[in-house]
């Protein structure tokens, strides 16, 4: 498999929300490993997602988009971002080139001139991108932190995708892989398929579902005939919001169910038996035992 010089090394993706940090670990990898929504602070945890080039094993680390907590759950996500780029072997700062150089990425990218770790900017989206502005956000940028190297890419079409996963490989260090050649991933099944249902949560609710909202794996068997039994709940704040995520007569979180449990099916290669219930509970985000579920620190 390996013979020759095998190298393995970190890769932290950070930037701020919805630059498409996930949807370019998903490409790197090759399938997804991360869940993506139009909708801003998708990603909560630190998701590890295992690409393989030649002999190279990356470990991308795809955090939470860095922005201004508010929240103890901000608060927790953000910590998780920060603490994903430490000791990293190159950190990728994600900026989506549609939306331009504002305040936010300007104190991203000062806060990451700061940083020891190899920087490589990526500018994403280039698809649907203005091409000059793309090459005056790349000079504003490298002023504020000097990057080691600036990539174009497209996360969604894979454009330069393969030229950027060429140049991370280069910079492992040599050393054994840390995973099994087959595995994409470092999240639990259990960990998974509750991303896999807040996800559906963020598709199919769009704006009516604010971000007050959670899914807990609170059981998880595999039956004798190798199927998978999933019970979750997914919990949000007020009795308004169950209304929301159960639709008339149910319809809403049926069709939610449906969704998620064919992606489940896709992605373990087995049948899954998923049942999902809406609980309130007001100030759920105040559940220090929610944040080890969902692989976040307590943030005091």
């Amino acid at each position: 498999m390996h013979e020759s010089s095998p190298r393995c090394g970190l890769v932290a993706v950070v930037g701020a929300p919805n630059a498409g940090k996930s949807t370019l670990v998903n490409r790197l990898v090759g399938q997804k490993v991360a869940i993506t929504s139009p909708k801003a602070q998708t990603t909560r945890t630190r998701l590890m997602g295992i690409a393989i080039t030649g002999e190279t094993q990356l470990l991308l680390v795809d955090t939470p988009g860095i922005f201004d907590p508010r929240r103890r759950l901000d608060r927790a996500m953000v910590a998780a971002a920060w603490g994903g780029a430490e000791d990293a072997d190159a950190v990728l700062f994600v900026v989506d080139g549609k939306g331009g150089v504002g305040p936010r990425i300007t104190k991203l990218a000062e806060a990451l001139a700061e940083r020891r770790e190899p920087k490589i900017l990526i500018l994403n989206k280039v698809d649907v991108a203005d091409k000059p502005k793309l090459l005056n956000h790349a000079a504003r940028l490298n002023a504020l932190a000097a990057f080691d190297e600036t990539y174009f890419v497209s996360a969604t079409t894979g454009d330069g995708v393969d030229d950027l996963k060429a140049a991370l490989a280069a910079r492992m260090p040599a050393g054994p892989w840390h995973f099994p050649e087959d595995q994409v991933s470092d999240a639990t099944d259990r960990m998974m398929a509750a991303e896999v249902t807040r996800e559906q949560l963020y598709h199919q609710l769009h704006a009516e579902l604010p971000y007050a909202s959670a899914v807990e794996t609170e059981r998880y068997t595999e039956r004798e005939d190798g199927s998978v039994e999933i019970h979750q709940q997914i919990l949000v704040e007020r009795e308004t919001q169950r209304a929301i995520v159960l639709g008339k007569g149910g319809a809403r979180i049926k069709a939610i169910g449906a969704a998620a449990r064919q992606e489940l099916h896709e992605l373990m290669g087995v049948r899954v038996h998923l049942y999902l219930h809406v609980k309130v509970r007001p100030g759920w985000e105040d559940d220090r035992s929610l944040y080890s579920e969902i692989g976040l620190d307590w943030v005091d």
